[in-house]
């Protein structure tokens, strides 16, 4: 089904490994943030049960940024921990980094261009948990930096439980990613995804068994990991390569191969 703004050569094509970049794409943030907030506004009338979720995250805030804040806060809020000052928190935050959200819009756009199965475009940003898992990462990394190290792990500890996703808040995410489901998704400490990157869910980016330095995959732009792939070691996963689901790396993979199966054989 074809998305509000989106014409058809953003959709999804039959070699799922290679997709439109998300990171050049014409929409700016003014047209992402105005489609929001218009489907906010159908949906209020449409199901007022969850008038106040929508007005709370999408039409009471002025752009895209503070309604990013307020979806991390719900996640980073304890009956220790209060949204306000959660939420002042993370808006702080995003003040003195705009490319957070920015690469949150980004990541929207990609989900919205390539998943038929989105009803509104609002709907990664509220309901979707790998979204909502890899922006929640953005703010403990960003803290990680920081020397936060507490909060970013209590937010990385919170993204887990809530979404069954564990990335470490060292780990470096890039922009335009296409997380599907996220459920059983492990990122460890060293690992690095670069740009318009697809994962599906069950993916494992994890170490071969070193336990100091550098021991995380390195996955290059525009790579597809499929469901349920184990990518362990500090190996490269090559700019457009593809993962078939199940398939267990322990060997670097060249740029545009396909690699399936348990042993992860060159297709």
């Amino acid at each position: 089904m074809m998305k509000p703004g989106f014409d058809e050569e953003g959709t999804l094509s039959a070699d799922a490994g290679h997709r439109t970049s998300a990171c050049s794409d014409p929409l700016d943030a003014d047209t992402l943030w105005r489609m929001l907030t218009e489907a906010a506004r159908a949906a209020v009338d449409r199901d007022p049960l969850l008038s106040a979720l929508y007005r709370h995250i999408l039409l009471e805030v002025p752009d895209f940024a503070s309604a990013l804040a307020r979806v991390i806060a719900d996640t980073v809020t304890t009956p220790l921990l209060p949204e306000r000052a959660a939420q002042e928190r993370v808006e702080a935050l995003l003040d003195r980094h705009p490319a957070i959200a920015r690469a949150a819009e980004l990541d929207l756009v990609a989900l919205l261009r390539e998943d038929a199965a989105i009803p509104e475009p609002f709907t990664p940003l509220l309901f979707f948990p790998g979204y909502r898992a890899v922006q929640c990462h953005r703010i403990a990394h960003q803290w990680w930096l920081d020397g936060l190290t507490d909060l970013a792990s209590h937010l990385q500890y919170r993204t887990a439980v809530q979404f069954s996703a564990d990335i470490h808040p060292a780990a470096t995410l890039g922009a335009g990613l296409f997380v599907d489901h996220g459920a059983g998704i492990v990122i460890g400490e060293t690992a690095v995804v670069e740009d318009d990157v697809t994962i599906f869910h069950g993916v494992t980016l994890g170490s071969s068994g070193k336990v100091k330095g550098d021991r995380h995959p390195k996955v290059r732009r525009g790579a597809f990991l499929g469901a349920g792939a184990t990518i362990l070691g500090n190996i490269e996963i090559g700019e457009d390569a593809r993962i078939g689901a199940a398939a267990v790396v322990t060997r670097s993979v060249a740029a545009g191969a396909t690699v399936i199966g348990p042993a992860a054989r060159p297709r």
